[in-house]
Parts: structure tokens; sequence; C-alpha cells
């Protein structure tokens, strides 16, 4: 193994070297590649290096240059390569950026668990990670790295390593959801069956939404589809709790006596969780009615304040794209519709408001693109400054120069694997039970208490 690895080491500096000192078309593929990764909108880890040197690595099996990978390139600019060396580069295709934990402190190595998978692996250094790194990792420390196999069981470091300490709980979530923001093509790259589960469970929410909405285009006041969107919810939990067979109307009593625990034993679990065990006691001894709707199973769906406070809102919903909600895409479409050319020349504002807003994406230019072709180019033409501006040909590029992909990537709405449905949970809890031992710590220490 020892030998493999130092190979591989070898291999991958030259495979490096190789794309980094290549000219012509590879060279602008890297450049073209590197400029988009960088300019992904809400990316933690932007401008660093150890940023770079992932996104570097991701493109010598992921870039494009023409219809092959840089990978593909070195292998055939390199026809002198063993049979073992071409085993070890084909190898590489399976490379993969994670967010890990070290479990394990290992002779050679480390055992690591990728976050956002659950799965582990075996990971071995190659000569090219800096040994102060290497020092520092110890059981529990969050790495953020990429890893690639070099056998069936054994894996190497593929690049420089992110190294962010030992995180309680809050903390891990944050950074899981700052990996989910700047990393969204690797976000499941070790677990495609969860990738299907997840574009599946969007495609679900939307025939859910299309079910209850009866239109994938909803608009009102912000108050009103944040209300919408609680009803809305509720109903899906019943619709899972049906599907699972399980009885809404019946009394937490009657599930505590079908679990065979004890009313004393469910009081500190209770507890233990953070729930008030007194109200816990009230509703098993029939004291309290239980809400008939469970919308305690999937945390509440609320807009922030400003999408709330709008005066009009339009909520949309696709099966690949998610869901959005627009502030401006209401009055945008109703400049579209008028003749005005007042109104056009004075849409400038709109126009770039819309372009910046993240949730007005490539779906929704497009739509509007084929429901009003003619009036959208001149919106674009005047308040762009761009007479010679053709949406046909232009309207993708734009979208591009406003960081917005032209393609889907995985919604927030999608579902989550359940390790990782918990862990957020416990978080938020871990937030509430501080914050709420903060608040009597300021309650007891001054005042008069009543």
């Amino acid at each position: 193994m020892d030998a493999i690895l130092k190979r591989a080491g070898e291999l991958k500096q030259t495979l490096l070297n190789f794309v980094l000192d290549a000219e012509g078309d590879l060279a602008v593929a890297l450049e073209t590649y590197a400029a988009q990764s960088s300019r992904r909108q809400g990316s933690e880890y932007q401008g660093s290096k150890s940023y770079m040197d992932l996104v570097i690595d991701r493109f010598l099996t992921a870039g494009k240059v023409g219809h092959k990978t840089p990978l593909d390139c070195f292998i055939e600019s390199h026809s002198a390569l063993s049979e073992a060396d071409l085993t070890l580069l084909n190898h590489w295709r399976r490379a993969f950026t994670g967010l890990f934990a070290v479990t394990q402190f290992l002779a050679d190595g480390f055992q690591l668990m990728n976050w956002l998978t659950a799965k582990h692996y075996l990971v071995k250094p190659n000569g090219l990670q800096p040994t102060e790194q290497l020092a520092r990792l110890q059981a529990g420390e969050i790495v953020l790295t990429r890893i690639t196999p070099v056998t069936e069981t054994d894996w190497m470091f593929s690049t420089s390593l992110t190294l962010m300490g030992k995180l309680g709980k809050p903390k891990l979530a944050v950074a899981i959801g700052n990996f989910k923001q700047s990393f969204k093509a690797d976000l499941y790259g070790d677990a495609p069956e969860l990738l299907l589960e997840a574009w599946h469970s969007v495609e679900e929410y939307h025939q859910e939404f299309m079910d209850f909405f009866g239109s994938e285009e909803v608009t009102l006041p912000g108050y009103q589809v944040n209300q919408k969107l609680k009803a809305f919810q509720e109903r899906s939990v019943e619709r899972r709790l049906e599907a699972a067979k399980i009885d809404s109307t019946r009394s937490l009593q009657d599930l505590v006596d079908q679990a065979g625990i004890s009313q004393e034993e469910l009081a500190i679990s209770a507890q233990d969780l953070g729930a008030d065990t007194t109200i816990v006691t009230e509703l098993l001894e029939g004291k309290l009615e239980i809400p008939q709707k469970p919308a305690m199973a999937i945390p509440q769906i609320n807009l922030p304040d400003p999408l709330q406070k709008a005066e009009v809102l339009t909520m949309i919903s696709h099966p690949r794209w998610g869901q959005m909600f627009l502030p401006t895409y209401y009055p945008f479409k109703k400049l579209l519709e008028t003749d005005n050319e007042q109104n056009i020349e004075n849409a400038k504002k709109l126009v770039y408001e819309s372009l910046k807003n993240p949730q007005m994406n490539a779906y929704v230019w497009h739509h509007l693109a084929h429901q009003h072709p003619k009036q959208l180019e001149q919106v674009l033409q005047i308040s762009l400054k761009r007479p010679n501006f053709d949406l046909t040909q232009d309207l993708d590029n734009l979208l591009q120069e406003f960081d917005k992909p032209l393609y889907p990537e995985l919604p927030e709405i999608a579902s989550v694997p359940l390790h990782l449905h918990n862990l957020f949970q416990e978080a938020v809890q871990t937030v509430y039970k501080s914050q709420s031992k903060q608040k009597i710590k300021q309650k007891t220490g001054t005042g008069f208490q009543r």
C-alpha cells in the first residue's frame, strides 16, 4: 500500500502540473470553471486558498474541455502510462468533496465519516498534505476536504485540508448548511441513491403543491401567502401520517399505551428533550387537549418579515427548480403586459431587482420569455442600455452575468437524510435551551420578581 500511495502522490502532482501549465483550450476551460465557481453566491469559503484547491481538484474530473474531462486529456497525452497507473487514474473519477468527521486515528491514516451521507472511509495521506495539518487531526475534528479512491477499500486525501475543530451541534449544523450552499454539486457525491431520493422528494412536493393550490403560481399579499403555506404544511403532515397509517385523532395516552412505556418514562424523556413535563403530564391526564393537526412533525414554514409584509407576493412551484417566493414577479409581469412606453422606460429598478434576486431563477426568466418575448426583449434593451440585445441569443449569457445557474440545482425544499434532519432538530433544541437559560439568568439577576 505504501508503494501505491507514493505512486498516487507522484501521479497526482504530475496531473496537476499538466493542467496548471496547460495552454489553449484546457487553460481557457480552467479559467472559466474557476471564475464560475468563485462567483457562486453565498459561498462561505470564497477567496481562500483551500477553496481554490478544491475547485481545481474538482475540475480534474468534472471540468470539460470540449466533450472531454481534463483527466481524459491527460491520459490521452501520456501514452506510456502503465496499466496500474491507468487503473489508479480511473479510480479518481469517483473523487468527491465532503465535510468529514475524524472518527478514529490510525497508525497509517484516518477513519472518516462524511457528515452529508454518514458513510465511512479509510483515508490515508499521499505526501501532498502539510505535516502540520495532519498532526492536528484528532478524533472529533471536522474537516472539509476532497478524497479519492486508490483501491476498492482505501482512499487518499486529494487536496489540502480545512480544519474546523470539534464543533458542537449548532455550529456543525451551520457548517453543513454552508457546505450545501457552497458545494451543491458534491452534496451527495458518494451516495447517488440519496441524491435520487432528494430529487424525487422535490417532485412529490410540487405535486402536493398543485393538489392543494390548484396551480403552480399563486399571487397574494405576503401575509396571506404565509397563512396559506401553514395550511399547506399541515395538510402535508396529515397526508404523511395517513400514508404511515397513523391516526392523528388518537390521544397521547393511546399512543403511550401502544408503545408500552409508562407516564414516568415519557416525562423523563420529554424533560431530556427540553419539553415542559407539567404540560406532558396534563396532556396524559386529559387536562389539556392535543391539537388535532400534528404540525409539530415538520418545522413550520415562516416567510421572512420582508416577504410577509410584501404588498404582493408570488409563490411558484416547479418539480425541478423547487419553490420560489418573488415580490417583483407580479409587477414585472404586469409591466410586460402593458404597451405603455413610459412605464417601460421607468422599469430599470424593477429589472435590476429581479436580476439580482437569486429566487428569480433561469426558469422564471425563460417562463416570462416564452409568455412575452417581444416585450421582455424591449424592456431589457431599454433598461440595460443594450439596444442590440437579442432575447433568443443573449438571455442565457445575461443570466450567467448575474450568477444564475442555467440548470436546476437541488432546491432547499428537498428532503434530507434522517441523520441530518435529527442533527438540525437537536441543534435548534440546543440553541433554544441556551437562550432559555440566558433569559432565566437575566430575569433573576436584576430587578423585582413577581
